[in-house]
């Protein structure tokens, strides 16, 4: 068994995708309109769903803006060095909510930013061996 992707509903899925795809360098799997069911599937990665676990967004046609809640809490993607990451991600657009730094109780270094819908995502450092 193994996780195969988490879904994000998504308010303006070009937005989205120009978020994940520049800012954070994934890149779209695959896409499929239903206009049936009036709503859009991207999948989005770092590598083919066959081995990675991607992230699914969700477009429903006719909502434009999703109340987060508060049960969702974040994704995690591995970085070499996440300053430099802060740092690109402010270049290209993108809002840092937390700067990198040790996390609190811990050395690990972290940092979070913020999709344009204000889901979270961590950056955690790559720890030297």
């Amino acid at each position: 068994m193994r996780i195969l992707h988490t879904m994000l509903r998504v308010g303006n899925l070009e937005q989205s995708i120009d978020f994940y795809t520049q800012v954070l360098k994934m890149r779209v799997l695959r896409r499929q309109d239903y206009p049936e069911g009036r709503f859009t599937l991207a999948f989005i990665g770092y590598g083919a769903e066959s081995e990675h676990t991607v992230i699914e967004l969700t477009h429903n046609w006719d909502t434009d803006r999703y109340e987060l809640g508060n049960g969702f809490g974040h994704i995690a993607i591995e970085v070499d060095d996440a300053y430099q990451a802060c740092e690109e991600v402010k270049k290209l657009g993108g809002k840092v909510t937390r700067e990198a730094g040790p996390m609190k109780h811990g050395t690990t270094v972290i940092a979070f930013v913020e999709d344009p819908d204000g889901y979270k995502i961590e950056f955690i450092q790559k720890k030297t061996p």
